[in-house]
């Protein structure tokens, strides 16, 4: 399955190659817990920012590989940061320590935000307008830390990727969230399948459950919306004021034409 996962991560083509680094530095930014990239707009100081995680086996430089993703969030004002998962325990593919009963060699979620706060101070941007996001088990990772430290970014973005069984009882709080998946999604099901390891994947709608119950959201949506061959559901009146979208596509695991622009709407769109 994890081999799976890095064949369909290396599926996802936006464009020819950019180029990774710390800024315009050609190395990667080096902080204590670990390493990122960065790719700036021309907007430069003050600019928001989609940090963006890596599938499993991938890795940030990869992630700013292809320039589709990143031409369009330039395109939006939005400065593009790309961690880097940790190698697993005897494997030489990255990822992350995402799962609760899986706990790896780094806090991942003290990471991502030292990443955040780091790339604010050396670039100059705006730590209060910043997505996470990611795809597949970067996913699943942004998906456990929106739950875990909610105010740790303005918002989360998961596509084809959620949490893991035993489900999470709760969150810590509300988050504003957007959750994007595949309806024919192998890799990743909707419903989650158990891996040869014996860990299962968990439900994308038991998932949708417990946000509704944490951002206070009636059980039915409010909206509805239709963005190409994508459909979208939305909880807009939930009583934490945290707003609460889920959308699916008709492809597979992978990350659809047009996402980025869909997700900088959606965060835009925010109270």
């Amino acid at each position: 399955m994890m081999r799976g996962l890095a064949v369909a991560l290396a599926g996802i083509v936006w464009s020819a190659a950019a180029h990774a680094g710390c800024g315009p530095d050609p190395g990667p930014c080096v902080i204590a817990s670990g390493t990122y990239h960065v790719a700036l707009p021309p907007s430069g100081a003050g600019a928001p920012a989609v940090v963006f995680l890596h599938g499993f086996g991938g890795s940030g430089e990869g992630s700013l590989s292809s320039t589709g993703l990143v031409d369009a969030l330039h395109a939006r004002g939005y400065a593009v940061i790309a961690p880097d998962g940790l190698p697993r325990p005897d494997r030489t593919e990255r990822g992350w320590a995402f799962h609760p009963d899986r706990p790896g060699p780094r806090d991942e979620v003290a990471f991502l935000s030292a990443v955040a706060d780091d790339a604010a101070a050396r670039f100059g941007l705006d730590r209060g307008a910043m997505l996470l996001s990611g795809f597949s088990i970067g996913g699943s990772m942004t998906t456990y830390l929106a739950c875990a430290a909610p105010a740790a970014f303005r918002a989360y973005a998961p596509v084809a990727g959620s949490f893991w069984r035993p489900h999470p009882a709760a969150c810590s709080g509300p988050a504003a969230l957007f959750h994007l998946h595949g309806w024919t999604d192998g890799t990743v099901p909707l419903e989650g399948r158990v891996l040869r390891s014996g860990i299962a994947q968990g439900d994308v709608f038991a998932a949708l459950e417990l946000w509704r119950r944490t951002d206070g959201c009636a059980l039915r949506p409010d909206a509805f919306a239709v963005r190409g061959d994508v459909q979208v559901r939305s909880w807009t009146t939930c009583g934490s004021g945290a707003r609460l979208d889920f959308g699916l596509h008709p492809g597979g695991h992978t990350v659809p034409p047009g996402w980025a622009d869909m997700a900088i709407d959606w965060f835009e769109a925010l109270p």
